[in-house]
This record gives structure tokens, sequence and C-alpha cells, in this order.
């Protein structure tokens, strides 16, 4: 079964979503660890460009993903039809 677009999208704003509120707390803990003291606005505005990064991230490799096992299903099937 194939997965559509939208749903690949869904998935990957889903995960990257999840992924956002997880990262933007642990970087008001671990920066300071380094010596980097950034504010609230500052973690937010790098959050979000992670986050963009990582949704184009997630949406390609779903659809690789999905259209390179779709090919291999349609392969597989030929084979066995043969």
């Amino acid at each position: 079964m194939n997965q559509t677009r939208v749903g690949s999208l869904i998935e990957a704003v889903i995960n990257t979503v999840i992924g956002f509120v997880i990262n933007f707390t642990a970087n008001m803990f671990i920066f300071p660890l380094f010596g980097f003291n950034i504010n609230l606005g500052q973690n937010l505005v790098m959050g979000l460009i992670y986050t963009a990064i990582s949704v184009a991230r997630s949406y390609t490799i779903r659809r690789w993903f999905n259209a390179y096992l779709h090919r291999l299903a349609l392969k597989i099937e030929k084979e066995l039809t043969k």
C-alpha cells in the first residue's frame, strides 16, 4: 500500500513537532552547560529553522522510501507471475 503525499507530509510534520518540543526544552538546559546563553526567542527561531529543515528531510526520505518499496513490490509481483 502506498502512502499518499499528504500522508507523508502529515507524518513528517507530526514527527518533527514532537522533536521540536523535545529539542526546545532540552536546549534551555543543555546550551548553558556549554556556555551558550540563549533566550526563549532565540531558542524559538533556531528551533523553527531546524524544524523546517527536518520536515523537508523527513518528507523527502518518506517519499523516496515509499517509491522504492512500491517499485520493489511491483518487481516481486512481476517475478511471481512469470
